[in-house]
């Protein structure tokens, strides 16, 4: 009977990741996309860390199978991307995944050395609010502000350190 529960419960998982993962570009137009791309490029020239967003509307059936979760997700993503192989190891990952409202921030150890658990946490929950109430660029731009301030605050852009762009800014949507 619980393996019945189980399979059952990954069904309606999956159904739900399928239904919402065709509404991602309903969810960021390219126009939001464009302003979120040009706030990332913005940031990233007062510090010399890189911001990533990666954007999904469903996980794929392989982490649904296996009942991942969204975490496992962003650290793949987080990989995936190269955001750890930044040359002062300062990249962050905002994950969101449109179909569980679930959001994930990744930060490499050059970051991660500076800010505490308790301190992602809350920025997660100040962009939640917005997630749930399905305003997915307010929530993205929250997001980029907060973790660019982050970056700025310990790794600003200075004469000794200049920035240079190592990733894309665009936003990566799956």
């Amino acid at each position: 009977m619980a393996q019945i529960s189980l399979w059952l419960a990954a069904l309606a998982r999956l159904a739900r990741h399928r239904w919402r993962g065709r509404s991602v570009h309903r969810a960021l137009p390219p126009d939001a996309l464009q302003r979120i791309t040009a706030r990332i490029a913005a940031s990233e020239r007062r510090h010399t860390g890189q911001i990533r967003i990666c954007v999904e509307g469903g996980l794929p059936w392989s982490y649904i199978a296996r009942h991942a979760s969204a975490r496992d997700r962003a650290v793949m993503m987080f990989s995936k991307l190269r955001v750890w192989d930044t040359e002062h190891n300062n990249g962050v990952l905002i994950y969101l995944l449109i179909a569980e409202r679930s959001i994930d921030i990744v930060a490499d150890r050059g970051l991660h050395a500076h800010v505490g658990s308790g301190e992602w946490r809350q920025l997660v929950s100040g962009m939640a609010s917005a997630f749930r109430a399905e305003r997915f660029e307010e929530g993205l731009t929250v997001a980029v502000d907060a973790v660019g301030a982050l970056l700025e605050r310990h790794f600003p852009a200075t004469e000794d350190a200049p920035r240079t762009n190592e990733l894309p800014d665009a936003p990566h949507v799956l």
